[in-house]
């Protein structure tokens, strides 16, 4: 029987540029917070640029938009790392340094265990989820679909 991970895009629009006093605060953080998700139950892979985080990653035509990706075990173990542990202060932080969405700024998806989503894999679930709503293709948190066969 084929095992499924949970694949995780997140996006953010900056506010000013990476390189900017105003987002010092959050790129302080980078380091720390991708080496406690790769610490953590459950992760597998996460999306890296030369600097180790993907904050130089231009996935979208917007260069302010910053793109994260990573893959999870599970729901659960996604959840745990994202809402039970530092992550979470960052992410109480998000308004100083990103502007309020518009659009979706998550999406999940199951894949199979040994494939390794790519950002035109991201980007397809993300104009999922705003054209369609959660659907087993893409879905949030709040609507979460078990993967398929």
């Amino acid at each position: 029987m084929q095992k499924f991970h949970l694949a995780q895009v997140n996006i953010s629009k900056l506010l000013e540029p990476i390189d900017s006093p105003l987002l010092a605060d959050f790129v302080a953080q980078l380091v720390e917070i991708n080496a406690l998700a790769e610490q953590s139950k459950g992760f597998v892979w996460r999306l890296k640029g030369e600097n180790e985080n993907a904050t130089a990653l231009r996935v979208f035509d917007d260069e302010m938009i910053i793109i994260n990706m990573s893959v999870w075990e599970s729901i659960e173990d996604l959840k745990e790392f994202a809402f039970k542990t530092a992550h979470a202060n960052v992410m109480r932080g998000r308004n100083k340094w990103f502007a309020k969405p518009t659009e979706a700024m998550l999406a999940l998806w199951w894949i199979p265990e040994n494939y390794t989503p790519t950002p035109q894999d991201a980007k397809e679930r993300l104009e999922s989820i705003n054209k369609n709503g959660a659907t087993p293709f893409a879905f949030t948190f709040k609507d979460v679909f078990l993967p398929f066969h």
